[in-house]
C-alpha cells in the first residue's frame, strides 16, 4: 500500500507542475478536485480494477472518492493535453535516442479460451497504440492512440512533430518509407530503420543509410520490452468502449509505467 500512497503524492505534485486547473468544470458541484479524479483513474489501472471495485477498495480504506459513475463521466471530459503533459513530465529529459513501434490492446475482457468454450465469436478489432520510446531511459515519451487498427506509418509524422530533441530514430521495416527518411533528414535526425528488400531507393533513404548500423538498430527491440512490461503490469485489454475512454486508459497505463511504481 506504500507504493499507492507514493503515487497519490506524485500525482498531486505533477498536476501542479503542468498547470492543471483545480476543477475541470465551471458550473458543476465543487466537491472533488481534479487531482482526486486523476489519482483514482491512475490507481484503477495500477491495481487493474473496475470502476466499482476501485471505489469500493478506497472507501474501505476510509478515503473520500467520487462515485463510479462520476469517475466514468470524468474520464471522458479530461482533455488530452493534460495526459500528454503528464506523460512528458514522467518521461523526464529525453536522451535523444528514440524508438518507435506499435502494439494493440484488446477491446474485450473474456479470454480466447473462454470464448472458444462457449462457442463465442473471436473479436477482431483492437485499439492501436503507436508510441515513441526513450531507449536509454526506458520510458514512453509520446503516444498516438486509435480505437481501430491503422498502418504504422500513418502516425509516425504526427508523433515526430510533437517530439523534441530527437537525434537518432529507430524503427523496424514497417517504417522504411522514403517520406519518413526525408522528413528526418530535414530535421537533422539520423534514422536507423531496417531496410526493406526490393524497394526503390530514394535520395533521402540513400543518405540516411550511409550511417546505418545494425548494432544500433537492434536497440529498437527495447520498445517491445517496454510494451511487454506495460501489458504485464497493467493489462493488455481496455474496458472502455468509446475513443476518449480508451485513450484515457492507455495514457494512464503509460504514465504508471513511467513512474515505475509496480514491480
Amino acid at each position: 500500500m506504500e507504493k499507492e500512497v507514493n503515487l497519490v503524492k506524485k500525482i498531486k505534485g505533477m498536476l501542479g507542475k503542468v498547470g492543471c486547473p483545480r476543477f475541470l468544470h465551471h458550473f458543476g458541484p465543487k466537491k472533488y478536485e481534479f487531482k482526486i479524479h486523476a489519482t483514482v483513474l491512475l490507481l484503477k489501472e495500477v491495481l487493474r480494477c473496475s470502476f466499482r471495485r476501485i471505489v469500493k477498495v478506497l472507501s474501505i480504506l476510509g478515503l473520500a472518492v467520487p462515485t463510479y459513475s462520476a469517475l466514468c463521466k470524468m474520464r471522458k471530459r479530461i482533455p488530452l493535453w493534460i495526459w500528454n503533459k503528464l506523460l512528458k513530465l514522467t518521461a523526464g529529459e529525453t536522451s535523444g535516442i528514440i524508438a518507435i513501434d506499435g502494439t494493440g490492446f484488446s477491446r474485450t475482457n473474456p479470454s480466447f479460451h473462454y470464448l472458444k468454450r462457449i462457442d463465442g465469436k473471436t473479436p477482431r478489432g483492437y485499439a492501436k497504440l503507436s508510441a515513441l520510446f526513450d531507449v536509454p531511459n526506458r520510458k514512453f515519451t509520446n503516444l498516438k492512440i486509435r480505437s481501430k487498427p491503422r498502418h504504422d506509418v500513418i502516425d509516425t509524422k504526427p508523433l515526430l512533430n510533437k517530439a523534441k530533441s530527437i537525434k537518432e530514430f529507430l524503427g523496424d521495416t514497417a517504417y522504411d518509407s522514403e517520406e519518413i527518411h526525408e522528413y528526418c533528414y530535414y530535421k537533422k535526425i539520423q534514422t536507423f530503420i531496417k531496410p526493406r528488400k526490393n524497394v526503390k531507393r530514394g535520395w533521402a533513404r540513400k543518405k540516411q543509410m550511409k550511417n546505418y548500423s545494425e548494432e544500433k538498430y537492434h536497440q529498437r527491440s527495447l520498445i517491445e520490452a517496454g510494451f511487454g512490461s506495460l501489458k504485464r503490469k497493467y493489462g493488455g485489454a481496455v474496458l472502455a468502449k468509446k475513443s476518449k475512454g480508451i485513450k484515457t486508459e492507455i495514457y494512464c497505463k503509460a504514465i504508471a509505467h513511467n513512474l515505475g511504481l509496480v514491480n
